[in-house]
C-alpha cells in the first residue's frame, strides 16, 4: 500500500455571519458560494484550472441551485473542466467537507481541491409533499424545510419522536447536572469572547467583506458578524423564557440560525511548492462517531476518543478547542464527558451562540477560526468537534507544519 502523504489547509477564510433575516437574506446559498471562490482564487493566486475537484457543504439543498458544488463552480466562472460535488452530515458538514478534500489528497488522487461551506437558512423554502399527483380533496400542506429537517433527524417508528434539537440539549442538562446558570454563564462567555475578538482586530484576517444588493441599485458592503450581543448579561439571559418546560435551553444559551459561506484549499506538498503557497495546517487525523438521535449532542466524545486515539495523541496536547456551541448546556456536557476543565483554550473567540451556526458552513468556519487563532499563538495541535442533528459526533485534529 502507498504511503500516505501530507494533505494542507490554504488559505482558511469566512464571509461575516448574517443573522436569519438579516443582512445577508438578498443573497442565495449559490451567490454567497461564488463570492468565496473568487475571494479563495484572489488571495492564493492559484490557475484556476489547476484544481482537481470542488466540493461544497451544505444541509438544506435547493433545486434551484442543485448540486451546488457544480453549479456554484460554473456560477463562479471555474473552467468546466473542474469538477464539483455536494455533501451533507447535517451540522458537521463542512468539516466533513474539508476531510474528504484531505483524503482524496492523502491518497494521491488529487493536488488541488477547494472546499466551500455554505448555508442561507434566511432562503430556506417551504414545500409541500401533497401535489405531484394532486389532492383528491381538502387541503394541502406546507412543510418548512428549515423546521422540518429537525423534528425528522431521526426515524420516528424507530426512535419516537423528538420536538427538536432543545429536547436533546436539555436531556443532556438532566443527565450531566448542567444548570440553567450555568448554560446562561457559558452564553454570556461566548458573546465576550467574539465581541472581544472583533475589538480586537482578530478577525481581520479571516473575514472576507459582502457587498449586498438593494434596492433602486444601491449596494451595502456586509463587513462584521451580525450576532453577537456585546450588551448579553446574566440578567438579561435569565429573563428569557425556557424553550420547553422544565428544560434549561432559552433563545438566550443557543445557537442562531443564519446565512454564511466559508472556504479553503486543501493542497499536497508538491502543488505547495509548485505554486508558492504558504499552509496554515495539516489534517493529522479525524473521527467519527454514532450516538443516540435523543442525546445527539454528547456525539463530540465518541468522535474525539476516535480522532486522538487513530493520531496518538492525547487531549492535553490540544493547544486550542473548538467545540461548535449548538447549545449551551450541550456544549458543556461534551466538554464534562471530555474532562475539559480548562476553559482558557475552549471557544476563546466565540461559536455559535454567539457567532451562529449556518449549518452547512460551520464546519469550515470553525476550522478557518481555529487555524488563524492557532497561528497567531504559535500553537502546535488544534482541535475541532461538533455535534450533529440524528444523532453523530465529528471530530478532526489539525496541526501547524
Amino acid at each position: 500500500m502507498t504511503d500516505l502523504t501530507d494533505a494542507y489547509i490554504v488559505a482558511p477564510l469566512r464571509t461575516p455571519i448574517g443573522k436569519f433575516g438579516g443582512a445577508l437574506r438578498p443573497l442565495t446559498a449559490d451567490a454567497l458560494m461564488v463570492h468565496v471562490v473568487h475571494a479563495l482564487l484572489a488571495r492564493t493566486g492559484i490557475p484556476a484550472g489547476t484544481l482537481d475537484d470542488v466540493i461544497v457543504s451544505q444541509s438544506y439543498a435547493s433545486s434551484e441551485a442543485p448540486c451546488i458544488g457544480r453549479y456554484g463552480a460554473l456560477a463562479a466562472g471555474l473552467p468546466i473542466e473542474v469538477p464539483g460535488y455536494t455533501l451533507d452530515r447535517r451540522c458537521g458538514s463542512g468539516l466533513q467537507a474539508v476531510i474528504n478534500a484531505a483524503m482524496s489528497v492523502q491518497t494521491g488522487q488529487a493536488d488541488a481541491v477547494m472546499v466551500v461551506g455554505v448555508e442561507s437558512m434566511s432562503n430556506i423554502e417551504y414545500y409541500s409533499t401533497d401535489m405531484r399527483w394532486g389532492s383528491r380533496a381538502g387541503s394541502v400542506t406546507l412543510h418548512d424545510r428549515l423546521d422540518r429537517g429537525r423534528v425528522r433527524s431521526q426515524p420516528q417508528a424507530r426512535f419516537g419522536v423528538i420536538s427538536g434539537m432543545p429536547e436533546t440539549a436539555d436531556t443532556l442538562a438532566r443527565e450531566y447536572d448542567i444548570t440553567r446558570d450555568q448554560a446562561d454563564a457559558f452564553a454570556v462567555r461566548s458573546h465576550a469572547n467574539a465581541h472581544a475578538a472583533w475589538e480586537n482586530g482578530l478577525f481581520e484576517a479571516e473575514v472576507i467583506p459582502v457587498d449586498v444588493p438593494g434596492s433602486k441599485g444601491a449596494v451595502t458592503t456586509f463587513e462584521r458578524d451580525e450576532g453577537i450581543r456585546p450588551e448579553t448579561t446574566m440578567d438579561t439571559l435569565s429573563g428569557l423564557r425556557v424553550i420547553r418546560e422544565g428544560g434549561v435551553c432559552t433563545a438566550g444559551n443557543s445557537s442562531q440560525q443564519n446565512d454564511a459561506a466559508a472556504g479553503c484549499l486543501v493542497v499536497s506538498g508538491a502543488y505547495l511548492e509548485q505554486h508558492g503557497l504558504t499552509p496554515m495546517a495539516r489534517l493529522k487525523g479525524w473521527g467519527v462517531a454514532g450516538c443516540d438521535p435523543a442525546r445527539m449532542g454528547i456525539g463530540p466524545v465518541p468522535a474525539t476518543q476516535k480522532a486522538l486515539a487513530r493520531g496518538g495523541l492525547t487531549l492535553d496536547q490540544m493547544d486550542l478547542i473548538e467545540l461548535n456551541e449548538a447549545f449551551a448546556s450541550q456544549a458543556l456536557a461534551a466538554l464534562k464527558g471530555l474532562g475539559v476543565a480548562d476553559m482558557d483554550r475552549v471557544n476563546v473567540n466565540g461559536s455559535g451562540i454567539s457567532l451562529g451556526h449556518p449549518i452547512g458552513a460551520t464546519g469550515v468556519r470553525i476550522l478557518t477560526t481555529l487555524l488563524h487563532e492557532m497561528d497567531r499563538r504559535d500553537a502546535r495541535f488544534g482541535l475541532e468537534t461538533m455535534c450533529i442533528g440524528g444523532g453523530m459526533g465529528l471530530a478532526a485534529v489539525f496541526e501547524r507544519p
